[in-house]
C-alpha cells in the first residue's frame, strides 16, 4: 500500500526578496500553500525543508539570518517534522529517509525551490532510494540564470527540468491534479 508525504523543500525568506527572487511560474507559492492545505486535511505528512548554510559569511540562507527562515505563510502551516539539510539532496545527511521509513511513507510529492537545485535532487536521491515520487509543475520554482557556462531563461529551464523528471525519476502533475488524487479532495478544496 502507497503512503504518500509533501516535501515542502527550502520556502525560505531569501527566494522572495534579493538577487534570488523566484520569478517563474507566478503563481508557485500560493500552489506550495494550497498543496499543504490539501495534505493537511487528507491526513498526508507534510515535510518541511530548510537550507541552511553555516559559513558566516554566507551571502544567502545563512544560518540564522531573516533570508534563513521559512516563509511565515508556511512556518504558520501545521507540519510533520522540519529537517535542516546543507546540501541540495533533502536525504544527504539529514534524517529524512529515516524518519520516511519509521512512518512506512512510500511515496513523496515534491514542491518548493528552486526546481533545477534542490527539489531535482531530492527528487532523483527518493527515486533511487526506491520512492514513488510526483513532482508538482506549479508548486515549484526559479528564475533566469546566468554564469560562465551561459544563460537560461526561467521557463525554459523550468520545462526542462519537468521533462527530465518525467521521463524517469518522477511523475509531474499540477497542484489541482495532485489534489484531485487525494482520498479526501473533497475536504481539501472546501
Amino acid at each position: 500500500m502507497t503512503k504518500e508525504a509533501l516535501l515542502v523543500i527550502d520556502v525560505q525568506n531569501d527566494y522572495f526578496s534579493g538577487a534570488m527572487t523566484v520569478t517563474y511560474p507566478s503563481g508557485s507559492f500560493v500552489n506550495i500553500l494550497q498543496a499543504m492545505d490539501a495534505a493537511h486535511a487528507s491526513q498526508i505528512p507534510v515535510i518541511v525543508i530548510q537550507h541552511s548554510n553555516h559559513a558566516h559569511d554566507a551571502k544567502a540562507f545563512r544560518h540564522g539570518s531573516p533570508g534563513w527562515e521559512i516563509h511565515p505563510e508556511v512556518k504558520k502551516r501545521p507540519h510533520d517534522v522540519l529537517i535542516e539539510k546543507t546540501l541540495p539532496g533533502s536525504f544527504h545527511n539529514t534524517s529524512l529517509d529515516t524518519w520516511l521509513r519509521e512512518h512506512a511513507i512510500t511515496s513523496l510529492t515534491i514542491s518548493g525551490y528552486m526546481t533545477q537545485m534542490c527539489c531535482d535532487t531530492t527528487a532523483r536521491q527518493a527515486f533511487h532510494r526506491g520512492y514513488g515520487v510526483k513532482f508538482l509543475s506549479d508548486a515549484t520554482g526559479t528564475l533566469t540564470i546566468t554564469n560562465k557556462a551561459g544563460s537560461i531563461r526561467d521557463e525554459d529551464l523550468h520545462r526542462a527540468v519537468l521533462v527530465i523528471q518525467q521521463a524517469r525519476f518522477s511523475q509531474v502533475l499540477t497542484t489541482a491534479e495532485w489534489i484531485r488524487s487525494l482520498p479526501s479532495h473533497e475536504v481539501a478544496q472546501n
